[in-house]
């Protein structure tokens, strides 16, 4: 039996060059305070507002390996941690994505934390507080976290059930950050940058944007994500006729509801 086989590689992880990101507040600094001190750090705010972004341009910014893992259903405590897997006829440990992210002092990102299954919970928690230790039960390790670790989760408040919430012994380990939709100026120009279109254009599907924000609640559980205009102005740029952009990289991106794709493709009737 081997084990030694971690598979670290570090350098895939590191972004190379920066990334487009835009601070609507005090996010980096922040970031980077918890981050000399050692704190995990927790994102929320709605899908597609820009929390990836910033977490890749976060990692650049502090020069260090982002591991990211996007979380559903299915996701073990063995998947972050690791198995023995059979290799040629020989036994070997292989490392997760969260214990590569330990030994190599890295950022570990868990998107979407509530998804994963709640035995995850038990692994992140010693590694969240004072400890910074990640227990690896299959092995009889205790895997302590160098200085440079930071491990950082994100969830979107507005979206989860009672059973998917974020329980409180989970959230107050982490210093918290509320991430939203950037102010119209600031994501028109985002927009702008991201889709290579003109402002007028960007400023069109932000206006089309809070027409269906202003539906959540009332039909839709979101509204249409920074994310998805960015891909409907690509769309737009490649060609494509601006309603069937909105209907192709919005509309039915969040709803498969009739009435509410009628109603949010009469949204950008009346726009475009």
């Amino acid at each position: 039996m081997n084990t030694a086989a971690h598979s670290l590689a570090p350098e895939e992880h590191y972004i190379a060059e920066e990334p487009y990101y835009e601070a609507v507040g005090d996010e980096i600094a922040i970031f980077e305070a918890a981050y000399k001190n050692r704190l995990p750090v927790l994102l929320k705010g709605p899908t597609g507002c820009g929390k990836t972004r910033f977490m890749e341009y976060m990692a650049w910014r502090l020069k260090r390996p982002l591991i990211t893992v996007s979380c559903h259903d299915d996701l073990t405590a063995s998947d972050l941690v690791g198995r023995f897997l059979v290799k040629g006829g020989e036994t070997v440990w292989v490392d997760g994505p969260l214990t590569r992210a330990v030994r190599v002092g890295g950022i570990c990102y868990l998107d979407e934390i509530v998804e994963a299954r709640k035995d995850t919970m038990v692994v992140i928690h010693p590694l969240a507080d004072d400890r910074r230790a990640l227990p690896m039960e299959k092995l009889g390790q205790l895997l302590e976290a160098p200085a440079d670790f930071c491990l950082a989760i994100s969830y979107n408040p507005g979206y989860q059930s009672v059973l998917k919430d974020l329980k409180q012994s989970t959230r107050q380990r982490f210093v918290a950050m509320e991430f939203d939709y950037p102010a119209p100026e600031l994501e028109r120009k985002i927009i702008a940058n991201e889709a290579k279109v003109d402002a007028a254009l960007a400023e069109k599907l932000v206006k089309f944007a809070q027409l269906t924000r202003n539906l959540k609640g009332s039909g839709l559980e979101e509204g249409a994500s920074t994310r998805l205009l960015v891909h409907a102005g690509k769309l737009i740029s490649s060609g494509v006729e601006p309603v069937s952009a909105c209907r192709a990289a919005v509309a039915q991106a969040i709803t498969d509801d009739a009435d509410m794709l009628a109603a949010v493709e009469e949204l950008s009737s009346s726009i475009f």
